[in-house]
């Protein structure tokens, strides 16, 4: 029996609604529903549910402030893209894209932000980037903790905030939200509950959180990577100790494996003082002094340490770590970790171990805050 061609205009109705619940992004959603006109009645329109409002994480543990009333709190979502002109130019350098970071909210708004410096937002006007023109791919989503509904920021008491599971057809009372807070501890809510919970060994600093292939994992400060068992929330060592010596541990996905990013830093790092309502936190902040990235053989169940990442990238922002192709991007080189110190957009080199300010933010580099030629695309 030959095979039968069906176009994609006569695909059943049943099988573009399962199509429709796999996709996650508002992109995804958008081109789906521009194939024809069964597949826009088909598949639903994306609604942002972002922000959410949550329990305060100050009420669990060390940070518990009985004696504070304190605003509600809410989770905000960013996403981060590769945007990229399509057939514009006639230079393929020009062809090249940057990092674009947007939040939206339910109600209609948009924020530009800074890839790494999430604290610097611009307000934008919806609907203005004609897709035709611009080649969009998603790359990262991140979440913040803050008082305020447009918050974008980092906070000082959390270290990172993930979402579980990552789809967005999750009822909003589905979520479950993990935190790694200062000093070192991780908490886990629901969306709608009233309070927080602790997970984990109590003794152990955690350092960060990921959602590596649909699962759950934590590193703590001695680079032991745990998967979060749910709904139980036991923690399972995944990895063997990596026994760095730095400072701070930053979990990493690239290329569809597992990567521990060890940061050597010159601070005071943990301190806390018992005032007499509640817990103050000191960070004593000065000079990253060194990187170490180790990549974690599953097969042989050891770290391996890495002396290049080739025409790889590494980008620390102060809510999410991801990782790009140095040749999709204007201005950016591979063998290289982008990061925050101090405030200051720097970048280090692992080639020859080099320390670099990234002072100019115009066009010739991928983290960006006017682009001439997105300026002239009206968003």
């Amino acid at each position: 029996m030959g095979e039968r061609v069906v176009e994609w205009s006569g695909l059943s109705k049943e099988l573009l609604e399962v199509i429709g619940k796999i996709l996650d992004s508002r992109l995804d959603v958008l081109r789906s529903r521009s194939v024809c006109s069964s597949w826009r009645s088909s598949i639903p329109p994306f609604h942002v549910r972002f922000p959410l409002e949550s329990a305060d994480p100050w009420s669990a543990g060390p940070l518990q402030s009985a004696s504070m009333s304190r605003p509600p709190v809410y989770i905000c979502e960013s996403t981060v893209y590769l945007v990229q002109p399509v057939n514009h130019f006639p230079t393929s350098s020009c062809n090249k894209g940057r990092l674009m970071k947007i939040q939206e909210s339910n109600s209609g708004k948009f924020h530009l932000l800074d890839p790494l410096l999430p604290d610097h937002k611009y307000t934008v006007t919806p609907n203005t980037l004609n897709l035709l023109n611009f080649r969009v791919v998603e790359l990262r989503k991140a979440y913040v903790l803050g008082h305020n509904v447009g918050w974008s920021g980092s906070n000082p008491l959390v270290n990172k905030v993930v979402m579980f599971p990552s789809s967005a057809w999750t009822d909003a009372d589905e979520y479950a939200v993990f935190m790694v807070s200062e000093p070192g501890k991780l908490a886990f809510g629901i969306c709608g509950d009233e309070k927080w919970t602790l997970v984990g060994d109590q003794s152990v600093e955690y350092d960060d959180i990921i959602v590596y292939k649909g699962q759950l994992y934590v590193v703590d400060r001695w680079g032991t990577v745990f998967r979060i068992e749910c709904p139980s929330l036991k923690l399972v060592p995944f990895s063997p100790p990596l026994c760095g010596l730095g400072s701070q541990k930053h979990l990493m996905e690239s290329c569809g494996a597992l990567y521990v990013v060890d940061r050597y830093i010159q601070w005071d790092r943990r301190r806390m003082r018992n005032t007499m309502t509640f817990y103050v936190l000191f960070k004593v902040f000065t000079r990253t002094l060194d990187f170490k990235v180790y990549k974690l053989d599953e097969e042989g169940g050891k770290w391996d340490l890495l002396k290049s990442l080739v025409d790889r990238a590494f980008v620390l922002s102060t809510d999410c770590c991801f990782s790009v192709s140095a040749q999709e991007f204007v201005g950016c080189k591979g063998n290289c970790i982008y990061f925050i110190d101090e405030h200051q957009r720097r970048v280090f080199s692992l080639e020859d171990s080099s320390f670099a300010d990234l002072v100019s933010m115009d066009d010739s580099h991928p983290f960006w805050e006017a682009p001439t030629w997105l300026s002239s695309a009206n968003i």
